[in-house]
């Protein structure tokens, strides 16, 4: 076990990549990297990861922070509940911690949205605690080198995975260990085609010598995936715009879009026109249609919508058509809200 985690210590030591939450001891920009870094690649996360950092230097100033900004700042990262989360958690390590993160792995993991994988992450590189992180890079690492053929997203396999990771940690040197397996899966033991002839752990992996790298890890399930049909009604008089704010249980709950008309499938121009969501929408309103985008399609992990996009021309006011969760707004100031980045893309393309 020892030799395992000698040899990828020294591997990571020559080939980490130069990121800047690991130059930090302090739990709560290493929780904000974890956060951001969940459903996010690197590159794409050490933006917001700096921006956040710079915005709420520390927890207390993000316990704080008005709702909508923290959103806003988020915009365009996806899995919204995360930012949801990492705000309420900061005002209750404000409130019960007296802003302090708490150092334990127990009361890391009881702070909401917070998981095995992420209180381990926290303990063990902001406090030293003898705890393994298991993500997507680690099961690989894993799987591959001890050729376990247990599925990674059933429970045996899980309590398997995580019995073997708090196994093979060095428990003088937790931190570095788990930096170091994370590292490994993430820029050389990667999903496809990984290069095997330069891996430290070639000479002891069961994959490499059976040839099955491509087989290992094993998944179970199959995520199916929700086809969603929506069309948004842009509604527009005198420079004003209406905009509404998600506050159902569903995708991008507390961002803002455009009133909306889901249909169970795709119908055609014609026959959206005819059906009774929209004739009951709009029928209080002379309308002039003003342009009706092509398909948008923005895939989700468990969903694929397929939007398009009603730019309407009203000639009085449509407060009395539009939701209750709907606010009236200059055209210009719709970029105060945050939307959602299929919203992003069509503000993008209009020029709004």
């Amino acid at each position: 076990m020892k030799h395992f985690s000698n040899k990828i210590i020294h591997w990571y030591q020559q080939n980490k990549r130069d990121l800047p939450w690991r130059d930090t001891k302090d739990a709560y920009l290493i929780w904000l990297s974890e956060i951001i870094l969940q459903q996010t690649r690197v590159d794409q996360g050490m933006e917001y990861y700096r921006k956040f950092a710079k915005e709420f230097p520390s927890v207390k100033h993000l316990a704080k922070a008005d709702n909508e900004k923290v959103m806003k700042l988020w915009q365009g990262l996806g899995y919204y509940s995360r930012a949801r989360n990492l705000h309420a958690t900061a005002k209750i390590i404000t409130d019960n911690y007296k802003g302090k993160f708490p150092s334990e792995y127990a009361d890391i993991l009881s702070l909401k949205g917070i998981g095995e994988y992420t209180a381990a992450a926290i303990a063990s590189f902001a406090f030293d605690k003898p705890h393994a992180v298991v993500d997507g890079n680690v099961y690989r690492v894993l799987a591959r080198v001890f050729g376990i053929e247990t599925p990674i997203d059933s429970s045996q396999g899980k309590k398997e995975f995580y019995q073997l990771a708090n196994e093979l940690i060095d428990k003088k040197n937790p931190a570095i260990h788990n930096q170091a397996i994370m590292e490994l899966g993430a820029i050389q033991c990667k999903p496809v085609n990984p290069d095997c002839s330069v891996c430290p752990l070639n000479t002891i992996c069961f994959a490499y010598s059976k040839k099955r790298v491509s087989e290992l890890p094993v998944k179970a399930k199959k995520t199916k995936t929700r086809n969603r049909f929506f069309n948004y009604i842009v509604l527009h008089h005198n420079g004003n715009i209406a905009i509404n704010k998600r506050v159902e249980k569903d995708i991008w709950i507390n961002l803002y879009d455009f009133p909306l008309i889901e249909t169970e499938k795709e119908l055609t121009e014609e026959q959206f026109l005819r059906s009774t969501e929209w004739i009951e929408f709009i029928e209080k309103n002379k309308y002039t249609i003003r342009s009706v985008s092509a398909n948008y399609k923005h895939i989700l992990s468990h969903q694929k919508i397929y939007a398009r996009f009603w730019e309407i021309d009203c000639p009085k006011p449509f407060d009395k058509i539009i939701p209750k969760t709907a606010l009236v707004i200059n055209k210009k100031s719709i970029h105060d809200h945050a939307v959602s980045r299929l919203i992003e893309k069509y503000l993008q393309d209009r020029n709004y």
